[in-house]
């Protein structure tokens, strides 16, 4: 298992959400977070999500 971070920020730049978990794979990852900013209605915010400092999910 590895740990993903997974933080959104608002046109101003202020971080609005941020949320540590955990997943299988990246692939998993992937899917975790876009639920999470489904579930918290985030997914048009900018959002990043992280694995070890590597950026595997962007959106400006």
């Amino acid at each position: 298992m590895c740990e993903y971070t997974l933080t959104v920020f608002e046109s101003t730049g202020e971080m609005v959400f941020e949320e540590r978990f955990e997943a299988e794979n990246d692939t998993v990852a992937k899917q975790i977070g876009m639920q999470k900013l489904a579930e918290n209605n985030y997914s048009e915010h900018t959002h990043r999500m992280t694995r070890s400092g590597k950026l595997l999910l962007f959106h400006r």
